[in-house]
């Protein structure tokens, strides 16, 4: 089996690839309905509204550390169980409503808001209920597998549910979501319990102040969270922007807006790949990849034209989820498993929380100074820390620089020498490598 998919190899990570995938397939198609739904029904194309179902939608991730030391106490397959049938019941509850001719925006918002919590909770019990399928050897590679589902999800669903709303509305895709759900809990049902690799679950009180402090303690994780923080606060707020340059910029329906999301998918989906077949993924990739995505934003927030932006989504799509993949793999790899929950956790608190921050400050941005402003923040928000990055490593790491060069390519590498009271997997991470062809 190529190196690729080389986790689907082991039959219980095949069950919930399967599963998962096509509850990721209604998931997206239930974003584009809410989205549409808040945008166009409830509001007449109120960016602020919005931001605020965005927002709410994310706000309980900040009670995440709780989350996370839930997860690292109980058992993951069964917390799944109940947090995705709560998630089906969320969207069967909003499709009910649109359905029957009863949504406002006040039950969308409180709707959101239950999601978020379910979610807080979810998201990273899925995260590590990866660690329990695959041998340790094939964790990176089922990491990256899962974010290649969730693409593949991105790249069917938008567009589907964009035909799906121009033909018989929001209400039917929610019903479908919901549907969508009982395919990874019959995945959890057949798993073979047998061949799980059950972690010694951590028990007593303070729980999460020692996942903090184990924390505190890794240089190399906290520069991690710090990127993914800009990155999900200022520029992962594609829920907003494609939506505000579809409609108010371009002018579109929503068939067009739902395409947007399937093509930026293209990009997000070949990044997932590429990074399954490398088994450690670096810094230095990490630091590529959003200098790659600030670049690509800026572009797109000047696209003259709604094919030229289209065509921008792909190249934020794939280095955008380089980054949040190359990071998540990086953490999840890096710590000792049980304190996984709480430190995936902490990292989707950060990567994630930032949103009810950022997504009505989005709002508000496009409403006060147009849709192409909310994505050049983003743009600009990553570049100004990329830099602040680059000069704190200069001025607080032992940096050594060698040249190379032979008859067709020379090459620039960086390398950080971190402290020797430093954890050895920081050591492993604090390289800075960049080379250039000729």
């Amino acid at each position: 089996m190529s190196p690729t998919f080389a986790s689907l190899s082991v039959p219980n990570y095949r069950l919930w690839f399967g599963g998962a995938f096509a509850s990721n397939v209604g998931t997206w198609m239930g974003r584009v309905a809410q989205d549409w739904l808040v945008l166009t029904v409830l509001t007449n194309h109120s960016s602020t509204a919005l931001g605020t179902v965005t927002g709410l939608q994310f706000a309980p991730f900040l009670i995440a550390p709780l989350a996370g030391a839930f997860v690292d106490r109980f058992d993951m397959r069964r917390t799944l169980m109940v947090t995705q049938s709560l998630l089906g019941l969320n969207s069967l509850i909003l499709g009910l409503l649109v359905v029957t001719g009863h949504a406002q925006l006040w039950e969308v918002y409180v709707l959101a808001f239950a999601l978020g919590l379910t979610t807080a909770v979810d998201n990273p019990a899925r995260q590590v209920f990866v660690s329990e399928l695959v041998p340790p050897e094939s964790l990176a590679n089922a990491v990256a597998l899962n974010s290649a589902s969730f693409n593949g999800g991105r790249l069917v669903g938008p567009g589907l549910a964009g035909l799906l709303i121009a033909w018989v509305g929001t209400g039917p895709v929610f019903l479908i979501n919901a549907a969508s759900f009982l395919a990874v809990l019959g995945a959890l049902a057949a798993l073979d319990r047998s061949q799980l690799r059950h972690v010694r679950r951590a028990r007593g009180s303070g729980l999460v102040r020692e996942g903090f402090r184990y924390v505190r303690g890794r240089s190399d994780l906290k520069l991690v969270m710090l990127l993914v923080f800009v990155l999900g606060t200022f520029g992962m707020n594609f829920q907003i922007t494609n939506a505000l340059m579809a409609t108010k910029v371009f002018g579109r329906g929503p068939g067009e807006y739902g395409i947007l999301g399937s093509i930026m998918a293209i990009g997000s989906l070949s990044a997932a790949l590429l990074t399954a077949r490398r088994q450690r993924p670096r810094l230095r990739m990490l630091l590529v990849s959003l200098a790659g995505f600030a670049v690509a934003a800026a572009a797109a927030s000047l696209a003259p034209s709604y094919v030229t932006f289209a065509v921008l989504l792909v190249p934020i799509g794939l280095t955008a989820l380089t980054a949040m993949t190359t990071a998540n793999t990086m953490v999840q790899t890096r710590v000792d498993p049980q304190f996984r929950g709480r430190v995936m956790s902490l990292y989707m608190m950060i990567f994630m929380g930032g949103t009810p921050l950022g997504a009505p400050l989005i709002g508000w941005i496009g409403d006060a100074w147009g849709p192409r402003w909310t994505i050049a923040v983003g743009a600009i928000a990553v570049g100004v820390t990329l830099l602040v990055v680059a000069v704190w490593l200069v001025r607080h790491e032992n940096i050594r620089v060698t040249f190379s060069h032979d008859h067709h390519r020379f090459g620039l590498a960086i390398t950080t020498q971190p402290n020797a009271a430093d954890e050895p997997e920081a050591q492993a991470d604090a390289e800075v490598m960049a080379e250039v062809t000729r």
